[in-house]
């Protein structure tokens, strides 16, 4: 069965898990006896975003099989809960598998009497009410039991838990895994693989030998998924008096697996098996073959057990520490030989004895050639396989240099006693033998290209660890500088520039953007949304983070079109900062700290209006300047220079108003100015500015005022910190004064960050996409431009030192980049 055990596990617990998209969590005894699929949710919404938001599971849904699951469970998205639930497949009748989802019964819990055009039943079992609600078709019943709420597609299920209600338990397997599985992440997979027999034939041709039940008895996964990796991590259970696949590797110890260090770079997929004692190995083989020795000593040095796909072909590696019988014996059935590269190739005259040596990883494949790289041997059945072996090893282009690998290993551990890793055309490949034309059609269709499939087993005392995962290739390439992170796709187009804000919890980084419906998004350093919450309008300026409480939980505080809001960490709003404005027409927000000492005042702005308001959402009675000149063109500035705080407003008459804390003229500045679109900065501890001629400007604390004429066009770019000025103009980019001429296009402002001592000025091509990044002397960022449409925010999201990029990617979408 060799490979066909991994590739078909795979697949099928991916399967499996997909299919639990729309599922809730679990309460063993309301469950039937035989459920093959146990889904343990903890937390049903944060499952629900994890699987919609994932790239491959979005997908699966073009598969006919995938598709006609969701439709029976379309009714359970109408189900919430905070509680612990568990969603259940099990065997109803020949073939016919029926869901059951379990939860605790809370008045939170929406019902399905609220689904337009549902119609309702009831009837009486045994004195307990059992609702049917039918809803174009599909149809589900409902329980309460003992404060339990029991969902299910099958009435014989109901009636089944009525009648024999306390009188039957779950297995002692399931009740021990249930126990151990997480309580962290959003779900966890449990499969009974002999009862799940019936389930996967579906999925399989009716010749197939596959046979899932025989790799184990019990599996864990916990479900870990975003929207470019899907990772299932847990453990196997395989009773030493069944005979299970995995006991081929009980009592032995995982080792380094080193075929993709043979593998082609150009492999689509590599099996390696590996163990630490061959004999230990060859007397699990007897058992499980039900022979009366094992083999003889031909193969009892070797370690591992290798195989290479590549083209349609399968090439089988033995490593080994040393194997001077396996030498003499290829020596005696030795056909002929020549020389490739200063190896040695074989042609053998007895293709079929590594099938003996092997069962049940190897069957049917003809060991026609030979050579030895090292202490490795390596069959193919085509001398081009062995000198394709023998090229990419000599020369370094090996399958373990690739982003395919790089992917897996990111979430694997470094020894295995079974590794699967692949691409999908591997996968595919793979699939063949043993799958439906069906689920190959669905297949082939759907575009896996852009992932990395792998599983991986490693034996430990008494169970097996098993991970599962796929991951979009290359997710964090160590090849390339800058590498794409992810992408996330809002619900319509962007509306304003995406920022990085800190997560409290946990000091990281995470991503806010609106989108032009006005939803605002907050999304986790790994792409995940975690709320979407609809504002009357879109935001003005920047989103600011404050401590309102000063307990170090910070909140997100900004004005829309015509309202003043703070959210928590979780969307809501906070009282009593929901602030409505007649008229609209607000400038973004501005927040004031004078002292740092979390003392906010918050300045909203609005034609020649000044609110300003404390930490209460109270108006500051003590600040005088409530009603400027005229219109006021954007949020007011705070500065602070030799201990003394400036107030900075620009007005739309030319009038720049430099204030003290109470609103009173601290610096009085003469004549007007045509403001440009750039906001009053400071530098070198001068107030500096633009006009729409392009005129310099800088203001001393005192109102003495010097002006260069720059020359640059109205629609120019600046930013400045205390010694650093930029700016943008046409395409001449200017940092401390050194030019860099760039690619004819329309560029958004520059902006600088200051990150781990150093100095980024980043820049967009907005009319070519393109995200340019240079350091303080004016040098390009390595590996930039890179795609992008808007202006950027640059931050290190994951305090790892590795700095990412956020930028618009598509209209509907932001992207994230990785500078390694």
């Amino acid at each position: 069965m060799n490979s066909r055990f991994i590739i078909g596990l795979l697949f099928l617990l991916i399967v499996g898990c997909s299919q639990q998209q729309k599922k809730a969590s679990s309460l063993l005894d309301f469950i039937p006896q035989n459920a093959s699929i146990v889904v343990k949710i903890n937390n049903l919404n944060g499952f629900r975003s994890d699987l919609n938001s994932n790239d491959f599971l979005t997908q699966l849904e073009s598969f006919g099989a995938y598709k006609s699951v969701l439709d029976e469970l379309k009714l359970l998205d109408k189900i919430t809960t905070e509680t612990e639930s568990i969603l259940a497949f099990s065997e109803v009748g020949k073939d016919a598998h029926e869901f059951t989802f379990v939860t605790i019964d809370s008045t939170s819990m929406f019902t399905l009497d609220s689904v337009p055009n549902v119609r309702k039943e009831s009837i009486s079992v045994e004195g307990k009410k059992i609702n049917t609600y039918n809803v174009d078709e599909k149809v589900v019943y409902s329980l309460f039991l003992d404060s339990k709420v029991i969902l299910t597609s099958s009435k014989v299920i109901l009636e089944n838990l009525i009648k024999y209600y306390g009188q039957t338990h779950p297995s002692i397997e399931l009740e021990k895994l249930y126990e151990i599985a997480s309580s962290t992440k959003n779900a966890s997979l449990l499969i009974d693989l002999d009862k799940s027999a019936s389930l996967s034939k579906s999925l399989l041709k009716g010749n197939s030998g596959l046979k899932l039940s025989s790799f184990s008895d019990w599996m864990l996964l916990d479900i870990d998924a975003n929207q470019n990796h899907l990772h299932l991590n847990g453990i196997s259970l395989a009773k030493d008096s069944v005979t299970n696949y995995l006991n081929l590797f009980k009592n032995t110890n995982p080792l380094a697996n080193t075929t993709p260090t043979f593998a082609p770079r150009d492999a689509d997929a590599i099996l390696s098996y590996t163990f630490d004692d061959y004999r230990t190995f060859a007397l699990n083989q007897q058992e499980y073959l039900t022979q009366d020795a094992p083999k003889d000593s031909l193969l009892n040095t070797l370690e591992e057990v290798g195989f290479i796909y590549r083209n349609g072909e399968k090439t089988v590696l033995l490593n080994t520490y040393g194997a001077e019988k396996l030498s003499e014996y290829l020596t005696g059935i030795k056909k002929s030989e020549t020389e490739y590269q200063g190896n040695q190739i074989m042609a053998l005259s007895q293709p079929h004895f590594l099938n003996l040596y092997l069962n049940p990883l190897l069957h049917n494949f003809n060991a026609n050639f030979c050579t030895i790289l090292e202490n490795a041997f390596v069959f193919a059945e085509k001398k081009e396989s062995v000198q394709s072996i023998i090229n990419s090893y000599k020369s370094g282009s090996t399958f373990v240099k690739t982003d395919v690998f790089a992917s897996a290993m990111d979430a694997l551990a470094e020894e295995s006693s079974i590794l699967f890793v692949s691409d999908s055309k591997g996968l595919g490949n793979i699939m063949e033998e043993d799958f439906s034309n069906g689920i190959m059609a669905d297949f082939k269709k759907a575009n896996f290209d852009k992932n990395t499939f792998a599983a991986q087993v490693v034996a430990d005392q008494g169970f097996f660890h098993t991970n599962v995962v796929i991951q979009q290739t290359g997710r964090k390439s160590k090849i390339n500088t800058v590498s794409t992170l992810f992408t996330v796709p809002l619900d319509a187009d962007l509306a304003t520039h995406p920022q990085f804000v800190t997560n409290h919890r946990t000091n990281k980084k995470e991503i806010v953007v609106q989108d032009q419906d006005n939803n605002l998004y907050l999304i986790s350093t790994n792409g995940k949304v975690l709320w979407k919450k609809q504002l009357e309008g879109q935001v003005q300026g920047k989103i600011h983070q404050v401590d309102l409480y000063k307990n170090r939980r910070l909140q997100l505080a900004f004005t829309t079109n015509n309202q003043f809001l703070i959210l928590d960490r979780n969307g809501k709003e906070v009282p009593p900062f929901t602030k409505k404005f007649e008229g609209g027409n607000l400038n973004g927000l501005a927040v004031f700290d004078y002292e740092k000492r979390k003392d906010y005042r918050f300045v909203v702005t609005q034609g020649n209006k000044v609110n300003m308001y404390n930490n209460k959402g109270a108006i500051v009675k003590g600040f005088k300047y409530t009603q400027a000149e005229s219109s006021i063109l954007r949020a007011p500035k705070h500065m602070a220079i030799s201990g003394k705080d400036y107030l900075v407003f620009m007005l739309d008459n030319g009038n720049l108003k430099i204030l003290n804390r109470v609103g009173n003229v601290r610096t009085k500045v003469k004549g007007t100015i045509d403001f440009s679109m750039n906001d009053v900065l400071l530098y070198k501890n001068k107030f500096v500015l633009t006009d729409k001629k392009g005129v310099f400007y800088q203001i001393a604390t005192n109102g003495n005022m010097n002006t260069t004429a720059l020359r640059l066009n109205q629609d120019h770019g600046i930013d400045a910190t205390s010694n650093t000025f930029v700016y943008m103009n046409d395409n001449i980019l200017s940092i401390r004064g050194k030019r860099v001429t760039l690619d004819f296009g329309v560029y958004s402002k520059p902006k600088i960050f200051y990150i781990y001592d150093k100095i980024y000025v980043g820049v967009t091509d907005i009319q070519n996409q393109k995200v340019y990044l240079f350091d303080s002397q004016a040098v390009p960022i390595s590996d930039f431009p890179v795609f992008g449409s808007s202006p950027i925010d640059l931050t290190d999201m994951e305090n790892d030192r590795k700095l990412e990029v956020v930028a618009q990617d598509q209209k509907n979408s932001i992207i994230v980049y990785q500078l390694n």
